[in-house]
């Protein structure tokens, strides 16, 4: 553990500094447009891309433009390994022991394990907990945000606005229904300031449309800058349509904790498919989803696929008893279930994995594959575009984006360096 305490060290340290200028080289290039052999980028002291091409002579004028010598250990040659944008993942409870609900130090060290593994970006998911802490959590995430780091991209609520029967791994004693007194109290503690247009923290929450005041709720986060996610539900086909007409954008984790398809029972999986608005996460572990159902799942809506993690503490840990939320886990052979009834508890998965098992066991282009852990979660919150969380756009390497860049072996898939927004990650 000693050693993970000094690699949390320092990748804290490496978000809480200054970028630097990066150039890289002689790579192939995989992003969401497509793929392209000796290609390089160059980024700025701010952390933005400023060039990128396949001509090297262009890339030395680059180097030169940005104020980079030709001998600088800011130039890296790539020999040919694939280059991609940072990975983004906008559904993860933890890592490394630690879960996001677990203080400002959890957060590092649960951020850290991620990093490590390429996902520049992280929205923090927060467990069903009592109201007072949920708030607390929140609050603890927006002022993560406000020390600077680029790496944190707000927070998911994952309850407690949840379906009894779809509950999943989520404590019963949690549950509520988003009457607006609440969602006004989450509102307040995420900074959000509606009259104004200010939003808070709280990138997304998830919501069983089908409850009372499901539906209202859909509207009022939405009116707040906050994406609602349609998931942990019982909802039909009429009423799933009915929370993405009233502003919810995401599904959380198609085909898990939701009822699913039918010939005379659509459901709301077909009502988020059939919606050009609507982004899916999917989780691409075998196990969540087994393989026939990820293929097909990821055919079903092109370009809106957003790999997710829904990895709780467990991940990239040894097998053994965990803690979600407040509820006892055990963890066997890397699959996380309740201790109380078995049900799964989220996952032990990265998005490094994700994208590998896409590439080399599904056979999902790497083009596709690699969207699907980038510009597509980017996109589900405006994050393609200049905006005032991340600043410069994610999700593609091109000029103008931010330097989210992961170095990565052609073969096994694995990553090898990061770097977000220009800081050295690994």
């Amino acid at each position: 553990m000693a050693d993970r305490q000094e690699i949390v060290s320092r990748v804290t340290k490496a978000l809480k500094g200054e970028p630097s200028p990066v150039a890289i080289h002689n790579a192939r290039k995989v992003d969401a447009r497509g793929e392209q052999s000796g290609y390089w980028i160059v980024s700025d002291a701010n952390g933005v891309i400023t060039a990128a091409g396949t001509d090297e002579q262009a890339f030395a004028k680059a180097c030169a433009a940005a104020g980079i010598a030709s001998d600088s250990e800011a130039v890296l040659d790539a020999a040919g390994r694939i280059l991609v944008p940072g990975y983004v993942d906008i559904h993860a409870h933890g890592a490394w022991e630690k879960s996001f609900d677990d203080g400002p130090d959890g957060i590092d060290v649960a951020r850290a394990g991620h990093a490590v593994h390429g996902t520049t970006r992280q929205v923090l998911s927060l467990i069903t907990n009592p109201l007072d802490v949920i708030c607390r959590n929140i609050r603890t995430v927006r002022d993560k945000m406000a020390s600077g780091r680029p790496d944190i991209l707000g927070c998911h609520l994952e309850g407690p606005f949840l379906a009894l029967a779809r509950k999943g791994a989520h404590d019963p004693n949690c549950l509520k229904d988003p009457v607006p007194e609440i969602v006004d109290e989450m509102l307040e503690a995420s900074d959000a300031d509606v009259a104004h247009g200010k939003r808070g923290c709280i990138r997304q929450i998830t919501i069983a449309p089908e409850l009372p005041h499901g539906l209202s709720a859909i509207s009022q986060f939405a009116d707040a800058g906050v994406v609602p996610a349609v998931g942990h539900c019982d909802a039909d086909y009429e009423t799933a349509k009915a929370g993405f007409n009233a502003g919810a954008g995401i599904m959380t984790h198609m085909f898990n904790a939701m009822n699913g398809l039918h010939h005379r029972n659509p459901g709301p999986i077909p009502a988020a498919v059939e919606d050009p608005r609507v982004t899916i996460e999917l989780i691409n572990d075998g196990f969540h989803v087994q393989n026939p159902m990820v293929k097909l799942g990821f055919g079903f809506a092109p370009h809106r696929i957003a790999f997710v993690t829904d990895a709780m503490a467990a991940t990239d840990c040894p097998d053994g008893a965990y803690k979600l939320g407040a509820l006892d886990v055990n963890v066997i052979d890397g699959h996380a279930r309740l201790v109380s009834n078995g049900a799964i508890a989220g996952s032990t998965l990265l998005l490094e994995v994700a994208v590998s098992r896409a590439v080399n066991e599904l056979g999902i282009s790497p083009v596709a594959a690699v969207e699907a852990a980038t510009l597509t979660p980017a996109k589900a919150f405006g994050f393609d575009k200049p905006n005032e969380v991340t600043g410069a756009p994610i999700g593609l390497l091109a000029p103008g984006f931010a330097a989210d860049l992961n170095l990565i072996d052609p073969v096994s898939w694995k990553v090898e360096r990061v770097w977000c927004a220009g800081r050295n990650i690994k």
